[in-house]
């Protein structure tokens, strides 16, 4: 039996093993010294210390990770999100040590990695771009505010190397631009590797929307419909839905053509996201940026589909494709559960699981955690908890299984982002949907006046 490296831990590293084992595959995991009992070692078939617990000495630890694949007997490397998952230079040494990357080829996540050329890609694969700058070097502030001029304000202030949400900043006038351009930078610098930035025009009303593609690596390439991440704080996604409600049907086939046409003129291979913005007054849409990754959110999209993402990525790895040939049913939702306090400014809240009770399974409710009762949340890694997807035959039905879904949820422990969770799925505007991308930084302060943010979910 083949096995399959996961190169990830936590949830992800859990749900992939889950498909691996489906698929015929043998998943064995890595983990740093403060994973060494983690749920997602405790159900491989076999793991490797990487290192100690930072993720730069350990779950990015190029060397570690190889040295665990040969030792384990892997053929396979899986990325996850994250991490590795979008580290060419990583992809290229799996290929060149022999073994086979469950991903894009090298160079295309190099392409998409590079913020600035993503988007000269996309505009000449014929994809709206919105306007901006190209690479700019923060230091020197004269082309800086030259080309902010050029653009307009407000603008956001990019990294090229950023991604998830991570290396933005919105800027309102020329006076805090320096100073922010700067800020990105040297964070980017020292989560990317690379300081270089770029901006771009900010659309002051948007929804975000993205489309989930499928290449088969000669121009071939299918869409799994499109989800709506606008419930998101600092660029950061809490809630998805899949589809994105209320869409209007001309905007959503011209997303699904986009996407697909920007993902065929790389041939691209595998699972991929290609993201937008969509201006909530005029209808035009824009592309941000492509993912050469599964996404966190992917799980709506199966739920919608009935498709295995991880085994179809697994397939196309091993050389075996069945070209799958979806459609969508009903409406899925997904919400993130986070150990962090949102009324201490969503403080990570590290800790052990006192109690962790979620939902039983059943029809329309899917679950994805990397922890247990007793486990202990990290204060090393992503505070993400759990996810909570549901299905119903339509939006009203989807919203009401998440609403019970949430509140049979009891964690204690570690403070939980919860109550804020309930109270969304509750909220007027929410329900009434679809939002914007500002909605839930406009409405955290009323939502977060009733809720506990204690040490009990």
């Amino acid at each position: 039996m083949d096995r399959v490296l996961i190169a990830n831990r936590g949830e992800i590293a859990c749900r992939i093993i889950r498909s691996c084992r489906a698929a015929g595959y043998s998943p064995v995991a890595i983990h740093s010294d403060a994973d060494a009992g983690a749920l997602h070692v405790r159900l491989s078939d076999a793991a490797r210390r990487v290192g100690p617990p930072p993720v730069a000495e350990s779950y990015l630890d190029q060397d570690a990770v190889l040295e665990a694949a040969r030792e384990l007997d892997a053929r396979f490397i899986h990325p996850g999100y994250g991490l590795l998952s979008e580290n060419a230079g990583f992809a290229r040494r799996v290929i060149g040590d022999g073994l086979v990357w469950v991903g894009p080829d090298p160079d295309t996540i190099a392409a998409m990695g590079d913020k600035d050329r993503a988007r000269a890609i996309a505009a000449a694969a014929g994809v709206p771009v919105l306007g901006g700058s190209h690479r700019l070097d923060p230091s020197d502030t004269e082309a800086v505010l030259a080309a902010a001029h050029r653009v307009g304000f407000p603008l956001l202030v990019k990294a090229t190397a950023g991604g998830g949400g991570i290396g933005m900043r919105r800027v309102d006038a020329p006076d805090d631009l320096v100073a922010r351009a700067g800020s990105i930078a040297g964070l980017a610098g020292r989560i990317f590797g690379d300081a270089g930035i770029f901006l771009e025009r900010l659309v002051p009303r948007a929804r975000h929307v993205e489309v989930q593609v499928m290449g088969f690596g000669d121009g071939r390439v299918i869409h799994l419909f499109d989800r709506d991440c606008s419930v998101q704080r600092r660029y950061q996604k809490v809630i998805e839905e899949a589809p994105a409600p209320d869409l209007d049907p001309g905007i959503r086939d011209g997303l699904a053509q986009a996407a697909c046409a920007l993902a065929a003129s790389q041939r691209y291979l595998g699972a991929g996201t290609v993201e937008f913005l969509v201006d909530c007054d005029t209808g035009e849409f824009h592309f941000l940026e492509m993912n050469t990754r599964l996404q966190v959110e992917h799980p709506a999209t199966e739920m919608i589909t009935g498709l295995d993402i991880v085994a179809l990525q697994l397939a196309l790895a091993d050389g075996s494709p069945t070209p799958p040939e979806p459609d969508a049913r009903g409406h899925a939702i997904e919400c993130r559960i986070y150990a962090e306090n949102p009324a201490r400014r969503f403080l990570p809240s590290p800790g052990t699981l006192d109690s962790f009770i979620l939902p039983p399974r059943r029809d329309g409710l899917r679950i994805e955690t990397g922890y247990e009762k007793g486990d202990e949340v990290s204060r090393w890694y992503d505070p993400l908890i759990a996810k909570l997807v549901v299905h119903g035959d339509d939006r009203p039905a989807a919203l009401a299984c998440l609403a019970h879904a949430l509140s049979e949820v009891a964690i204690e422990g570690v403070a939980t982002n919860l109550d804020l969770l309930r109270q969304v799925v509750e909220d007027a505007e929410f329900r009434e949907g679809p939002v914007d991308t500002a909605y839930l930084e406009r409405a955290v302060a009323g939502l977060l006046a009733t809720s506990r943010g204690n040490k009990r979910g």
